[in-house]
């Protein structure tokens, strides 16, 4: 287990710099600047991306989303849906040729969405969400769609490029629907419960189907146990990488939370990653936006990864320790 840098876009020498100087041995990216003509990303770019990032002395360890124009209409089922498929074909065949071995990615045709901000901590602002309020905005994409028909286009894209995943030796993993609620603008959010990714992961079984594992995300399911969740991908081998961060409580009201002061035992959920062998890296997410911080939130992203990454040694020495 360790940590890494994420959720930023840039690759210049000031973020590269500032991640290991923080103490970073991996990083993401989360829809790179990066050309991407005509919906389709190149492979020298994807390569040049790679090279920069180890001239830092760092590992590029996984790319995260391409733009939504990339892949909407396989989303939707729209008139381009079949382009878009070769072309989203073309650019996973390239990440994986590119040496990047993890291609995370969403089913949200609307994006995440947040209303209000909240208070917290000391004055720091965070994100939040109200159902009741969501339920006011009208449609995003002219009509309501069903949550069979958007399985159905999901279960069709999962089938096609797992395959090519395997094929190429990269491994794939979807974003949970956040919020997870049932519905946004008039867009079933299908990845909202523990049952549906038990469902996901079965339309094709295989290493390259798994899972983006946001575990704020997960955190915010209704009725869920986010431990319970943990330990049974965890032990199946499923979780990717993880967003680990913390929030207030589940749908339909919540508010991001710094890592340390949400609901969820952070403590615990690391030591039950550590015993199901979980071997991959924990990234920060959102992070409150805290006095005098940047866009990006440096001082927040220092603060949590550095909590993360206090965590990992603190089970592992535990473990050897016993």
């Amino acid at each position: 287990m360790r940590a890494a840098f994420g959720q930023f876009k840039e690759f210049t020498d000031e973020y590269l710099r500032f991640c290991k100087e923080y103490g970073a041995e991996e990083i993401l990216f989360n829809t790179p600047n990066i050309p991407g003509i005509d919906g389709q990303w190149e492979l020298k770019d994807l390569v040049k991306l790679r090279l920069t990032v180890e001239h830092h002395g760092l590992k590029l360890a996984a790319l995260e989303n391409v733009p939504t124009h990339f892949y909407d209409h396989i989303m939707l089922n729209g008139p381009k849906k079949n382009i878009q498929i070769e072309k989203m074909i073309y650019t996973i065949r390239n990440i994986a040729r590119a040496g990047i071995p993890i291609f995370g990615y969403n089913w949200m045709p609307s994006h995440v969405w947040r209303g209000k901000h909240a208070i917290i901590r000391g004055g720091a602002v965070a994100t939040a969400f109200n159902y009741n309020e969501a339920k006011k905005m009208p449609f995003t994409h002219e009509r309501e769609y069903t949550e069979k028909e958007m399985w159905n286009y999901l279960e069709e894209w999962i089938k096609i490029i797992t395959p090519i995943a395997e094929e190429e030796g990269i491994r794939l993993g979807i974003h949970p629907c956040d919020p997870p609620v049932e519905k946004l603008g008039g867009i079933p959010q299908l990845l909202r419960s523990f049952d549906s990714y038990k469902r996901l992961i079965e339309i094709y079984p295989s290493d390259s189907n798994a899972i983006e594992f946001c575990q704020g995300t997960f955190a915010e399911m209704a009725n869920e146990n986010i431990y319970e969740m943990i330990r049974y991908f965890g032990e199946r081998n499923k979780i990717l990488y993880v967003h680990f961060r913390n929030v207030s409580d589940t749908v339909p009201n919540f508010k991001e939370e710094f890592v340390n002061t949400g609901y969820v035992d952070m403590y615990k959920a690391m030591k039950i990653y550590k015993e199901v062998g979980f071997n991959s890296f924990f990234i920060d997410d959102h992070v409150p936006k805290t006095f005098n911080d940047t866009q990006w939130g440096h001082r927040g992203r220092a603060f949590a990864n550095g909590y993360i990454q206090g965590l990992i040694e603190a089970v592992q020495k535990e473990n050897t320790s016993q």
